[in-house]
């Protein structure tokens, strides 16, 4: 059993500088490269592989997510936090040293397995420390955080790649820094109870899982540029993206301690919190990864311009987040936020698709601060609504599972949004260009580099790409609305519990009280002790407070009887007047 310790608020700061140290690293990563992603593809290779540098990263965060949090439950949370900090300043190394789009891909899908491990565990070890009523506050400073990396990381980016003698290799050096710090920092501040927890990998579940999210991100990204929808590739990927999801289902429902446990999708919070995340990830991502190409191809603006372009953003995301944190934690409502929030992430989006080439920057500035806001008020508050919804058992599962949804809309968010930008552009490049009676060199369709090239190339064509990227885009912003709106639904038929703890000390038991639950107690265990098997009530009662096994209910509630209610008797009756109690089977004095 878990021995849950109440922490100071002072404690819950000094462990919280860690985990936004290690966020502030992790999300920083993803920003700055997506700043500079438009440079890098159109040095390496083309636009038809843009989405796959952000996918790969997107996917293996993905998938791994849930794993993190079960493994964290046999090794230790701060083990397996550090890992993920080792693991990811590794693969940082290897994507900048990448010479080809196929090492900055497989560099780039390492990099995800750290990432995955950061965002996951940091909110498990938040949800340890900090009980639901409290964490309103601090759930609002990781907001913060998201929204200092989200503006620092543009900027950094843009910075980096304007500078001729950096180049865009620092995008990713630049991270390995902050990195060994937040290593150094976790070391000293993050004192977790060691917490014996029986448990297993599930491999199986695992292997199932993965291969039904890769699956589905190779038909999305792939599918209408390498082979054709109607083709035997893609119904050999929609088959196994099928078939491994069934198979993780009953990988799940058979093994004994599955990443993502079967009893969680019969809890409606889990359930609605999931939905509404995975839509928050496809909205999120698919908005943040395609933002750049709109400002540095349509609008030519440097990739420092840009990055200074999502201020508003990210002003209005920290600004929501962290006012709604300390309103939760005052008030104990929670629901309007998220509802609020998704509503507004689809105002945000309709008015992304309304952009075009000749949009005024205020404009766009107070588009882009509707979609922050919006994000601001829901991201943390469905993980909060999810973790006050379980059980204390599935804290990790839980929150592991809520944020492997909105990973998995993020992945999946990139990897369609990309298919369908790279679709429409060649689809209006081609009927624009036939419009104008152009035929391009060698008869074939335009090769786009980097966002600086194409403003260089001569006019017409010129005219004729950024309004094809404008077209594309406008899909691309355009078919987030309906998916923001899904979300807006899932969050309305939320139920909102009051949150666990309290803002207020609670009232201290008197003495008689401790000594009476005492009492109470070692007369339990020993009538659970004394039913030799016979049908008990009480038996069956007490056996529901062990973690699910196969042995018999009556050794189970025997093994609760001797390790959970006596020791919990003895230490009540300590704290009382009659420390000279003797209790055991048979004899009080």
């Amino acid at each position: 059993m878990v021995q849950s310790r109440q922490y100071s608020h002072r404690e819950i700061l000094e462990i919280m500088s860690g985990l936004m140290l290690a966020m502030l690293t992790s999300m920083i990563s993803t920003s700055v490269v997506g700043t500079a992603l438009p440079t890098i593809v159109g040095e390496l290779g083309g636009q038809e592989q843009y989405s796959w540098v952000a996918s790969a990263t997107m996917l293996t965060m993905t998938v791994s997510t849930p794993l993190w949090g079960k493994l964290s439950d046999l090794y230790g949370r701060k083990l397996l936090f550090q890992v993920s900090l080792g693991l990811f300043v590794a693969a940082s190394l290897a994507a900048g040293l990448s010479q080809d789009m196929g090492q900055l891909i497989a560099a780039r899908a390492v990099q995800g397995l750290g990432v995955g491990g950061l965002s996951a565990l940091s909110q498990v070890i938040l949800g340890d420390i900090v009980p639901p009523r409290e964490r309103g506050r601090y759930s609002g400073y990781m907001g913060a955080v998201f929204g200092i990396s989200t503006v620092a990381g543009p900027l950094l980016g843009g910075f980096i790649v304007d500078a001729d003698r950096l180049g865009w290799r620092w995008c990713f050096y630049v991270c390995v820094p902050f990195a060994v710090v937040a290593f150094a920092v976790i070391q000293r501040v993050l004192k977790l109870p060691k917490v014996r927890r029986n448990t297993s990998i599930d491999i199986w579940g695992a292997t199932t899982i993965t291969a039904s999210a890769s699956a589905l991100m190779l038909l999305l990204t792939l599918g209408g540029h390498e082979f054709a929808w109607d083709s035997l590739w893609s119904y050999i990927l929609g088959a196994l993206a099928a078939v491994s999801l069934l198979l993780s289902i009953f990988a799940e429902r058979s093994a004994r301690n599955p990443i993502l446990p079967p009893r969680l999708f019969r809890n409606k919070t889990f359930v609605l919190t999931s939905l509404a995340s995975l839509f928050v990830g496809v909205a999120m991502f698919g908005a943040m990864i395609y933002l750049p190409q709109y400002l540095q191809i349509v609008k030519g603006m440097s990739p420092t311009a840009s990055g200074l372009m999502t201020l508003p953003m990210v002003f209005a995301l920290f600004l929501s987040g962290v006012i709604s944190g300390k309103i939760v934690t005052s008030t104990g409502r929670w629901k309007i936020f998220p509802v609020l929030g998704l509503l507004l992430v689809a105002v945000g989006l309709l008015l992304l698709s309304r952009l075009h080439v000749d949009s005024e920057k205020w404009l766009i500035g107070l588009d882009v601060a509707v979609l922050g806001a919006g994000l601001g008020l829901s991201m943390q508050m469905l993980i909060l609504a999810a973790q006050n919804g379980s059980e204390p058992r599935d804290m990790a599962a839980t929150t592991s599972g809520v944020s492997f949804f909105r990973s998995l809309g993020g992945a999946v968010g990139v990897a369609a949004f990309g298919a369908i930008l790279s679709n429409r552009l060649k689809d209006e490049m081609a009927a624009l260009m036939r419009a104008a009676h152009i035929t391009p060199p060698g008869g074939g369709s335009v090769t786009l580099g980097s966002p600086s090239a194409i403003q260089q190339l001569p006019e017409p064509v010129k005219g004729i790409v950024l309004e094809s990227f404008t077209r594309g885009l406008e899909t691309v912003f355009m078919v987030g609305v309906p998916i923001a709106l899904l979300g807006f639904v899932a969050v309305l038929f939320l139920k909102e519990l009051p949150l666990r703890g309290s803002v207020e000390p609670p009232r201290q038991p008197s003495k008689d009280d401790l000594v009476l639950a005492g009492l109470l107690l070692e007369l339990i265990a020993q009538r659970v002790e004394r039913a030799d098997g016979r049908p008990s009530a009480l038996v069956t009662t007490v056996a529901r407070m062990a973690p699910p096994d196969d042995l018999p209910e009556g050794d189970r509630a025997r093994a609760v009887a001797a390790g959970v209610l006596r020791p919990t008797s003895r230490a009540l009756l300590a704290l009382g007047p009659l420390t000279h109690v003797r209790l055991d089977r048979t004899e009080y004095a």
